[in-house]
């Protein structure tokens, strides 16, 4: 493929037609700009984009995201809708291994000014008191009927066990738990290990960071928000931890298996799928609900976590953190759009893979207080470049599946990034700029350096420019944990 096969259809968005590969059962279509474009030519994620076309049951077009990059199967960024009446499948590797990764945004009521001389001692709190690294358990070790309460109740069972409050399950997505997930379903593998895993950020791109509101460009909806410049947030981004990567190795696994049952033929073995509809399908469906509701009780947990930090350090002055939002950015939802002008909106399985929910105004599931102008959307940037507050718009539920990208998206590998930059130069060039670094490892610090990702200001203005999520502010970091 080349950049001669695309079809423009504006600046932001591009098409490949359905005519480009024989097996192709609908178009591509990628939110990028011209400049864009080049790079990401420069992996697999084209081809990736293409193979999720021939999936059975697809509809309308598959979809990429600006922060496109190859992935395991589908490309992170990736974005399609099938159809459960007519064969449409559900596949694993399109959710990703980090089941119900995503992010949560907390308020405090202070300002930079208000805590730049206690700024040093809440990171290190913040160190201290969030589990991080690679395999890194908790405090807590859940027994069988206590996990199992967990992978049911999500977040909600976090809050009712007294590690949070009721008003943080009205500001996450689906209200912090997916219903209908199935515990029997999960392997004594995924849960032995995940058992000690509740409340731990674990390592990658996952971090917990301190920030500050730099720029507004919407005030009606940040003002709706509850965010005003120079007022300080934290921003915690993690997932399902090894419990999620458990669920869906095994399930994938099973895919592979039954495929030739159901008469499937794939380019790609990695996308292993299954009709939504079939015992197989189910039987993921509802253990990757599990995975979602550890997820979201995990982020919860870190929360509870996060704001006894601030207490020790900010003191009874320091008010409380509230949740703005938590949206998952790795999930399979059925959810109804309308595939056809005029006609009746029809349910489908929405695969997001390293792409975020942008409902628009007025939708049933947007809470209450932000239903008038649309769903936050949150979107974390490389370590020490800026993150993003995004509405969800009109535009984007009739053009991309209500969805929008989901970070600033990788452009060089770990390895990669390991030959060029080294750790402890990493943290004295952030330093520099004024950003107090908390890092578990050199190596995992060095793997994570801005120059191995995308400009995320620059993914953000082609999502905000094609119309399918609006800007509303852009955070600064002031100081940042990592495992």
């Amino acid at each position: 493929m080349t950049f001669n096969d695309l079809k423009k259809i504006h600046d932001y968005l591009w098409e490949i037609p359905k005519s480009f590969r024989k097996d192709m059962q609908v178009p591509a279509r990628i939110y990028a700009d011209e400049k864009m474009l080049k790079d990401i030519f420069r992996d697999e994620s084209m081809a990736q984009l293409v193979n999720m076309t021939t999936l059975p049951g697809i509809r309308k077009y598959a979809i990429v995201m600006p922060d496109v990059h190859e992935g395991y199967g589908a490309p992170i960024g990736g974005v399609f809708a099938t159809d459960p009446e007519e064969d449409g499948i559900i596949s694993p590797g399109a959710c990703g291994y980090d089941i119900s990764c995503g992010v949560r945004l907390l308020k405090s009521n202070l300002s930079v000014e208000d805590v730049k001389n206690k700024l040093e001692d809440f990171a290190t709190q913040l160190q201290r008191d969030v589990p991080s690294g690679v395999g890194r358990g908790g405090p807590l070790r859940l027994k069988d009927p206590d996990l199992d309460k967990v992978l049911l109740g999500g977040a909600q069972q976090l809050v009712e066990s007294g590690y949070g409050e009721q008003d943080d399950l009205g500001h996450q997505e689906s209200n912090g738990v997916l219903e209908g997930g199935d515990p029997s379903l999960i392997s004594s593998h995924a849960k032995n290990r995940g058992r000690d895993q509740l409340g731990t950020l674990g390592a990658g791109n996952h971090f917990v960071e301190v920030q500050r509101v730099d720029e507004i460009y919407d005030l009606e909806v940040a003002k709706s928000f509850g965010l005003s410049k120079d007022q300080v947030c934290i921003m915690v981004h993690t997932g399902s931890r090894g419990f999620g990567h458990q669920v869906a190795t095994d399930y994938i696994r099973l895919m592979m298996q039954v495929m030739p049952k159901y008469g499937i033929k794939l380019p790609d073995r990695e996308l292993a799928c299954a009709p939504f509809n079939s015992p197989e399908g189910q039987r993921y469906f509802k253990a990757m609900k599990c995975g979602a509701n550890f997820a979201m009780a995990n982020r919860q947990m870190i929360t509870h976590f996060v704001r006894g930090a601030w207490k020790k350090v900010m003191g009874e002055n320091g008010g409380s953190l509230s949740v703005l939002y938590d949206v998952v950015h790795n999930l399979v939802k059925l959810e109804e759009y309308e595939i056809e002008e005029g006609k009746k909106p029809v349910r489908l399985v929405v695969h997001r893979k390293g792409a975020t929910r942008s409902f628009g105004p007025n939708h049933p599931e947007v809470p209450e207080a932000y239903r008038e102008v649309g769903q936050p959307v949150l979107i974390p940037g490389s370590m020490g470049t800026s993150s993003h507050v995004l509405v969800g718009s009109e535009q984007g539920m009739k053009e991309a599946f209500g969805s929008s990208c989901h970070g600033a998206g990788r452009t060089m590998s770990r390895h990669a990034a390991l030959k060029v930059v080294r750790g402890e130069t990493l943290k004295k060039d952030l330093e520099a700029q004024g950003i107090v670094v908390r890092g578990g490892s050199w190596r995992g610090l060095a793997e994570e350096a801005p120059i191995a990702y995308k400009d995320v200001d620059s993914v953000v203005n082609v999502v905000h420019n094609a119309g399918i999520a609006k800007k509303v502010a852009r955070l600064k970091p002031l100081a940042v944990v990592k495992g």
